[in-house]
C-alpha cells in the first residue's frame, strides 16, 4: 500500500493497525518512496539466521596481514 506523508501523518493510528496485521505501508513525498512502514515481526524475519554457516567455514593458510609482511621483507632484499 502507498500513501502520501499527508496521508500517513493524518491516519497514522490505522497504519500501524494495517503493519501490524502483515501489511508493509509505503510513504511517498511527492511520488518518490521516501519510508517503508512494516512489522517488527515481519522485519526481523527477513535475514536467515547464517551462524550455523560462518561456523561451517574453516580459515586456513597464513593472515592476510602475515602475507603483506612477508611481501614487504621480500622487496627488502
Amino acid at each position: 500500500m502507498e500513501v502520501s506523508v499527508k496521508q500517513a501523518r493524518n491516519s497514522i493510528a490505522t497504519l500501524l493497525d494495517l503493519t501490524q496485521k502483515g501489511e508493509e505501508i509505503l510513504i511517498l513525498r511527492r511520488g518518490k518512496k521516501v519510508a517503508r512502514l512494516v512489522s517488527i515481526v515481519n522485519s526481523e524475519k527477513r535475514l536467515p539466521d547464517l551462524s550455523d554457516f560462518r561456523a561451517s567455514i574453516v580459515v586456513g593458510g597464513d593472515s592476510l596481514s602475515q602475507a603483506v609482511i612477508d611481501s614487504r621483507n621480500m622487496e627488502r632484499y
